[in-house]
């Protein structure tokens, strides 16, 4: 006997209460329990209907229908037995038994179908005995949330403890840095790093300052090596200026490489370094800079073809200097006819239309100028939308199939000529799994965040040396539903207005100035579903 689910369905077939027994996706379920209304036959007085695979042994209670769902191999006469405790445990949790009274408790209920029905098999009990094992309570339980409690109270009590001697040895070190001589070795670093030697802290607190009574480093050097018997802190301090400095031990460093393999993103504190950051953007040196940005809206069907297909794109103009403000912009607008182009509010239409030409309908007013990200001005936006499916610049089929109790999954991807594709993730969503999914084979490099249940596919560059690709993972039997909606996201140089910047025209003469042009083309919402 297993029983694969116990529930509580209305009349029309609305699901109340549900709990699942066994290993089974929420769609199954939810097909099973929607079919079972129609099974049904008027003026019969069965108390089960059986179908291909399952069974339905139910009986009705007022106006709903406790239902137990099983596999035909089950002996009926048990399930009839397990259905008869259930009706009885119902008006126990639920006094009212129409829809609002069942999903009032609908917690109650289930914990008592627990009780009732483990893994599919009955357990011998009474109504009087689950009664109990559910308002049971556990005084270990209990013993547990005080010590839990106790130990969180105290580790709040020794973080404010350590951070008031932080404080107070950051003040000393301030009184030492003006003066010529700072906190004594015995009430300076040597304190702190006894009493921290586990949070693995130094301070660069010596017998000295900074340096305004001694303001060479070799005095303070001439000094340590002059020490007899045991060795100070200025030994081993690091150089000065850094203060004191904050490290991770070997215990945190695991635990964050730990939250970094389950697919956490850890965020770390990172002193700052002399000199820009490689991550950061790169700063505007061009006198006047033009972005051509075109973003990307997509929705594919699985099985083929396109739902929705979406670009929307904008011509934005950035000038660093107020004597650069007075021009025109003169641009060329591709051979792409399905693309409709507006101009601001500002600009001259008329130029635009017969000479491709970005201006001012007043030509004394200068554009706005300044620098930062929400300095730019726009110039031009445009929109294409199409149902061609010869347009779309990568396209994903996904090929569930089920062999036993696995599910083997393909995936290939088929990128257009049209554009070199930059940094592809294809996020495809995963049932539930207690481990990350077997990788039979892949073009590129895969990662699977365990959190979200997401297993990432990446190519950094699709070209014309592998406009095709595949992988193939297999994962524990799974609905193909499960695999949708698929994500991508990427970025390109090329766009599909072709737009291009052919001149910049000063209006008070002079020389052109100089400019640069910036052009990308990024997915905003590209899905397969």
């Amino acid at each position: 006997m297993v029983v694969l689910a116990a529930s509580i369905v209305g009349k029309s077939g609305k699901v109340l209460v549900s709990r699942q027994f066994v290993d089974m996706s929420r769609i199954r379920i939810e097909g099973l329990l929607a079919a079972f209304p129609k099974l049904i036959g008027t003026g019969k007085q069965h108390t089960y209907v059986e179908t291909e695979n399952v069974r339905y042994v139910y009986q009705p209670i007022e106006a709903l229908y406790l239902l137990l769902v099983t596999n035909k191999q089950s002996n009926i006469l048990e399930d009839l037995e397990t259905l008869r405790l259930l009706s009885k445990l119902v008006p126990e949790y639920s006094y009212s038994l129409d829809e609002e009274g069942i999903c009032k408790n609908a917690f109650e209920l289930i914990f008592a179908f627990d009780e009732v029905i483990s893994l599919g098999h009955k357990e011998n009990v009474t109504v009087a005995q689950v009664k109990q094992y559910c308002e049971m309570e556990s005084h270990e339980e209990k013993l547990h949330k005080l010590v839990m409690q106790s130990k969180i109270n105290e580790t709040k009590d020794v973080m404010k403890r350590k951070a008031s001697e932080i404080d107070k040895s950051k003040i000393e070190k301030n009184r030492g840095d003006k003066g010529g001589f700072g906190p004594l070795q015995s009430m300076g670093s040597g304190r702190i790093e006894s009493g921290f030697n586990d949070l693995s802290i130094s301070s660069s607190g010596t017998g000295f300052g900074s340096g305004s009574g001694f303001g060479m480093t070799t005095d303070i050097d001439s000094f340590s090596t002059k020490s007899k018997g045991r060795p100070t802190s200025a030994a081993t301090a690091p150089p000065k200026g850094l203060g004191m400095k904050l490290g991770k031990s070997q215990r945190t460093n695991q635990f964050l490489e730990s939250l970094k393999a389950e697919g956490e993103v850890i965020v770390e504190d990172v002193q700052p370094k002399v000199g820009p950051s490689r991550a950061a953007a790169a700063p505007l040196t061009d006198p006047i800079t033009l972005t051509v940005e075109e973003k990307l809206n997509v929705t594919l069907k699985r099985d083929g073809g396109v739902s929705n297909f979406d670009v929307q794109g904008t011509l934005s103009l950035q000038i660093l200097n107020q004597e650069d403000a007075h021009i025109q912009v003169q641009v060329q607008t591709g051979e792409n006819q399905a693309i409709s182009f507006k101009t601001h509010p500002n600009m001259n239409k008329d130029l635009f239309a017969n000479e491709n030409i970005l201006g001012l309908k007043d030509p004394n007013r200068p554009f706005p100028t300044g620098q930062g990200s929400e300095a730019g001005v726009g110039l031009l936006k445009w929109r294409m939308q199409s149902t061609d499916e010869s347009m779309v610049p990568l396209t994903i089929n996904c090929w569930p199939s089920s062999s036993g109790n696995e599910t083997y999954v393909s995936i290939e991807y088929e990128a257009s000529s049209m554009f070199e594709l930059r940094n592809v993730v294809v996020s495809v969503p995963l049932p539930a799994l207690r481990e990350a999914p077997t990788i039979n084979q892949i073009d590129g490099e895969w990662r699977y965040d365990s959190r979200n249940s997401i297993l990432e596919w990446s190519i950094l560059l699709i070209d014309n040396s592998n406009r095709s690709g595949s992988m193939e993972f297999v994962v524990p039997q799974a609905d193909s539903s499960a695999f949708f909606p698929i994500s991508v996201r990427f970025m390109a140089t090329d766009t599909f207005s072709d737009l291009k910047v052919a001149n910049i025209i000063p209006l008070k003469g002079g020389n052109q100035p100089k400019y640069a042009q910036r052009t990308q083309l990024i997915t905003e919402n590209y899905q397969v579903v």
